[in-house]
């Protein structure tokens, strides 16, 4: 056994602890075994993650591609996140997940790892656990499902939850149909098929270099996936004999090409909150102006829902991430290395776009200019952030009465009401929805529309929250206002009837009451009795400790790496 090995400060030796170490492992492991490679496959796979739930049998291809490179694989289960299914919200446990995924990898005799994960809150939370321990790894995504039809016509999967949903509040779609379409919205394995959060961030570990070039995207039926994954196992070996690490690939070059990236695919508003977290695990000094100063001016060029009309394996069939890349290389810094060795640059000449249609030409974009938008005023001090391309056009410069919702409780027993004091022109605002104040920040700042509205045919207002909206839904919905609510932020302070100007070219979000007026103010009592007030557990050291969205909402001590080293000895 080789002491080169960060395992073999477990395995190397014939003293009384490293018999310990070794012996328990036995269980048929040949003696062999311990001098090689110990390549952890973190897999997020649970059968309440329904969008991982293949992953184990991804982990097996990714266990023969490490045996076949001469490591020794061992699959280690880790906390997953099914965002469909976990309440209040995923995004309470990411930070949680990190965390116990970082102690589990630098507490085991492991020298390289395979992430595998999918839905949204999966891949982030396994590259800031990667970039804090800082061990040579590689991202496999588990990709997106195909697309299911209803009634001869493709159903996204989340989008069109929302827009059916809404039809049926509207009056122009029976429950009874709507109840028939379930059946068909999910087709096979994989996540969501739009471009939502967990399509977003498996492009986007791909852009950052963390996956092997082209296997981002990969619908998770296909047989090429189960292929790249072998081939991942092979790469995790060959990263541990380079020491190639997290710290070596994720550098400002490679959040510039993600930011491009999620500007070029219309990717997911949740995206900025994930790779802000990330880069501060690894000490890069990435900012939220930094999303709109690198992504403003680049074009969308992915028609997909929710802002366009084409799904994932539409976009796997127009040629993929890479053929995308290739239209928008002249604004990807080429210094950016992946864990291939290679710049994420190369090789895009053979990257071609088969159907411009859905990946369109830089000539014929779906917008110009598509990026995420980065929104300041006295709403939002420390920032907000608005996705243009899933915004009305007519809406992103509006000015209307605001209508408080102190809770999104108060929301629902209120937004159906007759009698309820709201047109087109006013502004909903939702508050206590921020990361401290639900807590978790939530995906319910889409909030549905009132009834009376939706049947006048109205199907689009501004809302304005300090929560999150899903990927894969849309609206004029200003997001992520900063500061919350709960940590004295301006949305606190706002009342029905004022005035909101929202104003997306000037980058402004503003409510229009003098500001020694609003000075004077303090938050009414039902605003602050709707904040998270948690006692004991995960929520109470969580509301102690996150940060802002416009920092990513990590927790304050979470910020940094601790690295790889081994730890005193057990026994």
């Amino acid at each position: 056994m080789t002491t080169e090995l960060r395992s073999a400060q477990w395995y190397a030796g014939d003293d009384r602890n490293a018999y310990i170490h070794r012996a328990w492992m036995r269980r048929g492991t040949p003696a062999d075994a311990f001098g090689r490679p110990q390549i952890a496959i973190a897999n997020t796979a649970s059968d309440l993650t329904p969008c991982n739930a293949h992953l184990t049998e991804v982990a097996r291809s990714v266990r023969d591609g490490v045996l076949a490179a001469g490591g020794t694989p061992l699959e280690l289960p880790v906390m997953s996140l099914g965002e469909t299914q976990v309440r209040p919200t995923a995004m309470l446990w990411r930070n949680l997940a990190a965390m116990a995924m970082e102690e589990m990898f630098r507490a085991n005799p492991i020298d390289g790892l395979v992430l595998l994960g999918g839905c949204d809150k999966t891949i982030p939370s396994l590259v800031m656990a990667a970039s804090s321990v800082d061990l040579p790894a590689v991202v496999v995504p588990g990709g997106p499902m195909l697309t299911g039809t209803f009634r001869g016509v493709a159903l996204g999967c989340g989008t069109d939850v929302w827009r059916l949903s809404e039809e049926v509040r509207g009056g122009t779609l029976s429950t009874d149909d709507f109840i028939e379409s379930e059946s068909a919205m999910i087709r096979s394995r994989g996540h969501c098929n739009t471009m939502g959060t967990a399509s977003t961030m498996g492009l986007l570990a791909e852009a950052l270099g963390l996956v092997p070039a082209g296997l981002a995207g990969t619908p998770a039926p296909d047989s090429r996936l189960l292929a790249g994954a072998h081939e991942a196992g092979r790469l995790a070996v060959d990263l541990v004999a380079v020491q190639r690490r997290p710290s070596d690939v994720l550098t400002r070059a490679s959040f510039h090409n993600a930011i491009v990236t999620l500007a070029a695919i219309g990717g997911s508003t949740n995206a900025v909150v994930h790779l802000l977290a990330i880069a501060g695990r690894v000490g890069v000094g990435l900012t939220l102006d930094d999303f709109d100063r690198i992504g403003s001016d680049v074009p969308v060029l992915v028609d997909l829902q929710p802002a366009g009309r084409f799904l994932m394996d539409d976009l796997h069939r127009a040629g993929g991430l890479r053929a995308v890349l290739r239209e928008v290389r002249d604004l990807l810094d080429p210094s950016a290395m992946t864990v291939t060795g290679r710049s994420l640059v190369d090789g895009l000449d053979d990257a071609l776009v088969w159907d411009d249609a859905v990946i369109r030409r830089r000539s014929d974009p779906v917008l110009a200019h598509g990026g995420i938008a980065v929104l300041r005023g006295s709403l939002a001090p420390d920032g907000a952030v608005i996705k243009p391309a899933a915004a009305s056009p007519e809406l992103l410069r509006h000015r209307g009465r605001a209508l408080v919702f102190d809770s999104i409780e108060d929301f629902h027993h209120r937004v159906d009401d007759p009698d309820l004091d709201v047109d087109a022109d006013t502004v909903l605002v939702p508050r206590g929805c921020g990361p401290r104040g639900y807590p978790g920040m939530p995906e319910v700042a889409n909030l549905p529309l009132p009834r009376k509205l939706l049947a006048a045919g109205v199907r689009d207002m501004v809302r304005v929250c300090d929560g999150r909206m899903s990927g894969t839904a849309y609206g004029t919905v200003v997001l992520h206002v900063a500061p919350e609510a709960a940590a004295g932020g301006p949305l606190a302070l706002v009342r029905t009837g004022d005035p909101i100007v929202l104003d997306v070219p000037a980058r402004r979000i503003d409510v229009d009451v003098p500001a020694g007026e609003l000075a004077r103010r303090v938050p009414d009592p039902a605003t602050t009795a709707a904040f998270a007030a948690p006692t004991r557990g995960w929520e109470r050291l969580y509301v102690d400790h996150v940060r802002q969205a416009d920092t990513g909402a990590d927790l304050d001590f979470l910020i940094g790496s601790s690295g790889s080293a081994v730890a005193r000895e057990s026994h």
